[in-house]
This record gives C-alpha cells, sequence and structure tokens, in this order.
C-alpha cells in the first residue's frame, strides 16, 4: 500500500509519534511479528535446548535443526521443511505439557529479550484502544505466554494437530502464517474483528513478511533483514533496529567480581565502624551507603534518579520496587543509602551473591507457601517501621520477565495499613537490560529511576485493598510507559 521510493530511516522515538497521532479505537490494528521483532533471537532455540538438557530430543533431530536454521528458510517449502522437524520433537506430548514447558521458557529465558523499544510501542497502542495481535508462524505455546505477560489479547499463530488420544501428532494443523500465509491471515482476522487496515499498522524484522506488512497502511521495518532492509527501502517503508542486548566481555566479568566485593567491603567497613561507635543500626546505615557507592563505581553503573525528594519526604515508609534482576539489589543500596530493612522470599536466604548480606541487614524472609507463617514473619517489619526504619519490599514477590510488571502481592500493603506509614513507589526502568532476569553478569549502563510521591494509606479499607492496589501497579505501568521528562 505503499509506493516505491527512498528508503526511510526512523527511530523508536518516530514510530510513538505516529502511533500516538493515529485515531484512537479497537477499528486500528496493531500487528507484531514475535521472534526477532518483540523478542531478540529466536524462541524455538529456546524450546530445542530444553529437550537437549532433558535428554528427550534425538540427536538428529538438533542437527537437522541447526542445519537448517544455518542455511535459511527462502520460502514457505523450507519453512514447512523446518516445521516439521521442530514439531516431530512435540510428537505423542500432551499440549498440557507445551503449555508448562512454554510458560517456563518465557518466564525463565525468553521474556527477559522482549526488546523495550516493542514494549513501549505495544503499551502505547493498547492505550490507544487498537486491536493488538502477535501474528507469529511460531506456535502457541511460544506466543500465548508473551502475549500474555505483555497484554496482549489477541493472536495469531501455527496450530499444531492433536490426535484422538489427546497427544499432538508432530503436525501442523492447517496452514501456517508464513509469508503469504501470514498476510492472509492478517486479512482473515481483519474481517472477522472490523480491523481497518489502512489505518493499521505492522511490525516485522524478515523477508518473508513483506506480504504481512503490506497489508497495513503503516508498515514498519524493525530489526530488519538484508532482504526486508531492501524491499523497505523500495517501499519507502520506516525501517529502524532496536538497541540490542550489550555482549559481555572479559572486562564485564572482571568488573562483576569487582562489584560484589566492593559490596561486601564497603557493607563490612560500614558495619565495622558503626559497631565501633556503639550503634548497629549506624553501621548498617553507613555499610549499606558505602557497599551500594563501591559496587555501583565498580560495574560501571550509574543512577538518574527523577523525584529522588520523595525518598525522604515520608520516612519511615514502606519502598516499593519493580523487581527485574539481581542489578536492584545495588541500585536500592546507592538509591536509599540505609536506615531500611528488606522483606524478601525465604529462598533468598541462602542465596550464594546476596544471602549473607540479607540476613545481616535483617530481613524478614517469607515462605509463600505458608500463608500463616507469611504473616507472622511480617510482625518484626511492622514493628521495625513503628520505631523508624523503612521497610523495602518487591511487591510481585519475584522478578518479572518483561518490563510489565506482574501481579502486586497484598503483604507490602498490609504493611504500610498496619503500621501507619506511607507507600513510596520506586520504578526502575532498565536495570533487567543491564543484567536480565538469571544473569551473573553485570553491564555498565546509566538506570533510570522514577521515584513516584508517597502514597497515604491511612483511609483505605480491606474492602477496597484489591482496587487500591491495582491502582499501584497501574502507576508502574503507566511511567514505565511515559518516562518522566521524555515527550
Amino acid at each position: 500500500m505503499s509506493d516505491p521510493e527512498t528508503s526511510t530511516a526512523v527511530t523508536a522515538a518516530d514510530l510513538m509519534d505516529a502511533v500516538a497521532a493515529a485515531p484512537e479505537g479497537p477499528q486500528v490494528g496493531a500487528f507484531f511479528d514475535f521472534d526477532g521483532t518483540v523478542i531478540a533471537g529466536y524462541s524455538v532455540t529456546s524450546f530445542m535446548l530444553h529437550h537437549v538438557k532433558n535428554l528427550d530430543l534425538h540427536p538428529r533431530t538438533t542437527i537437522d535443526t541447526l542445519v537448517s536454521g544455518w542455511q535459511g528458510l527462502h520460502g514457505e517449502e523450507d519453512f514447512r521443511k523446518f516445521l516439521g522437524i521442530t514439531l516431530r520433537t512435540w510428537a505423542g506430548r500432551t499440549p498440557e505439557e507445551l503449555e508448562k514447558i512454554g510458560n517456563r521458557l518465557f518466564r525463565d529465558e525468553i521474556g527477559p529479550s522482549v526488546y523495550p523499544e516493542a514494549w513501549r510501542l505495544i503499551r502505547l497502542h493498547l492505550e490507544k484502544g487498537h486491536t493488538v495481535v502477535l501474528a507469529s508462524s511460531a506456535t502457541r505455546f511460544q506466543v500465548e505466554p508473551a502475549a500474555k505477560a505483555l497484554g496482549v489479547e489477541h493472536t495469531i499463530y501455527t496450530a499444531v494437530e492433536v490426535g484422538e488420544d489427546g497427544t499432538l501428532t508432530g503436525h501442523p494443523d492447517g496452514r501456517s502464517p508464513y509469508g503469504e500465509g501470514k498476510a492472509a491471515a492478517v486479512k482473515e482476522f481483519a474481517a472477522s474483528h472490523d480491523v481497518d487496515l489502512d489505518a493499521s499498522f505492522a511490525y516485522s524484522n524478515g523477508g518473508e513478511d513483506v506480504p504481512f506488512l503490506a497489508t497495513v497502511g503503516h508498515p514498519a521495518a524493525v530489526n530488519p533483514s538484508a532482504g526486508l532492509r531492501r524491499a523497505a527501502a523500495e517501499r519507502a517503508w520506516p525501517a529502524l533496529d532496536f538497541d540490542g542486548r550489550p555482549w559481555t566481555t572479559p572486562v564485564e566479568i572482571g568488573r562483576t567480581v569487582a562489584t560484589f566485593a566492593g559490596m561486601m567491603g564497603g557493607f563490612a567497613t560500614g558495619l565495622g565502624l558503626g559497631l565501633l561507635g556503639g550503634s548497629r543500626r549506624a553501621g548498617l546505615n553507613l555499610g549499606i551507603g558505602l557497599g551500594g557507592d563501591l559496587s555501583l563505581m565498580a560495574s560501571g553503573v550509574s543512577l538518574d534518579v527523577h523525584g529522588a525528594r520523595h525518598i525522604w519526604e515520608a520516612q519511615p515508609a514502606v519502598f516499593l520496587f519493580n523487581h527485574q534482576s539481581q542489578l536492584d539489589v545495588l541500585v536500592l543500596g546507592g538509591l536509599l543509602r540505609g536506615n531500611f530493612a528488606p522483606v524478601a522470599k525465604k529462598e533468598l536466604a541462602n542465596n550464594v551473591l546476596f544471602g549473607g548480606l540479607m540476613r545481616l541487614l535483617e530481613t524478614a524472609f517469607i515462605d509463600r507457601a505458608d500463608n500463616a507463617q507469611a504473616v507472622k514473619a511480617l510482625e518484626p517489619a511492622v514493628e521495625r517501621l513503628r520505631e523508624g526504619t523503612s521497610i523495602v519490599i518487591a511487591p510481585e514477590g519475584t522478578r518479572s520477565p518483561t518490563p510489565t510488571p506482574g501481579k502486586f502481592k497484598k503483604g507490602a500493603f498490609h504493611l504500610a495499613m498496619q503500621a501507619g506509614v506511607p507507600i513510596v513507589p520506586l520504578v526502575f526502568r532498565n536495570t533487567g537490560e543491564l543484567m536480565s532476569r538469571n544473569a551473573m553478569i553485570i553491564h555498565p549502563g546509566v538506570v533510570q529511576v522514577a521515584v513516584l510521591p508517597p502514597i497515604d494509606v491511612s483511609s483505605w479499607t480491606r474492602e477496597e485493598l484489591d482496587e487500591r492496589i491495582e491502582g499501584v501497579r497501574q502507576s508502574y505501568i503507566d511511567t514505565l510507559a511515559h518516562w518522566p521528562g521524555e515527550g
């Protein structure tokens, strides 16, 4: 639907501006390819490696898959062969088995590779009320966990045949949405959902998706392959590359080791000086600040903080933070400086990196599987708040696989209500980009933090707590999508 002219290089901000200028409403579609567009890399790789690790994948299948991938896919026939190789791996398994594997792989491996730029585009389309669709030639076991985490209702994917015995046959069920097949699937979806394709948007990285992109009035080549880059130039489609994940180098490995040495050394020094002065709390505060400063300096990480004044406006308080990686711990030390105690899941008590430190910080460890124990474990935290020491807690209870915060648990909010103190939201924008969910290596860079105004919970009631909590969570999502100081 675009006339061939010249190449149009754009930025992510340009794409955001185009979406912001579009009409509101579900008649506008936003179709996102998945592998290479929303996530860096290919989700099938995580599935294949999972099967290799679990010794349930024949070596010949692995070799065939790798060779097929190295040779590249040059049409629907190549894709059908590649799909046949991968689907054979699942023959005899139930859909429920694959759903569990898909959810786990998304949480631990695939989710952390979501491009922040893609996340922000999806959020903006959702805010505009557009009909957002993940349109992929991958299976639902790869696509649906991502859609759920990203808040996307609609998916287009390769259906997998289920036999009479309820297990997968190893064959696709119908035509896969690849190449012209994806274009046909998008047109069919648009017709059944009253979507105006001329007013709609589409994003993809692969040359096979030229027909797919051509179905809409606002196509964009994102992280384009050589073939798609040429096609985009011929059609004057916007083209851009998202920022990729940084590579790990020996320098960064050394820096990471120095980071944790600096953290422990700084903390021990501060604590020792405080104890010499006769005050354990003063030592803890000095150690937290000194350990935070030394660890951030060693890692090459600096902080860019909006709203820092809110940290000091209403202490003691319950500080909330959206948990993305182990880097969050260092950021908290450098940001808050001291006078706080953490609340964390029980498993962290034995964490090789932070377990000992967290015990020294008088952390309240919660057994999430034991509600009665969890309530009892919070009692010391309430007492510390009443004595003037702030509490720090990740309301999600675990690290989120994407920039979208997970569901907030109620413990932090009960704490604030019982102790009569405010809640202060700390929004971490990109700790997961500098140190991904399960990574051990920290990459240098600037961590962006927004400190939101304190929230008075004195008038909250238990009856309205769910709604109040969701409002706080939404403030995180809104802040991440529209960062302070950016247009």
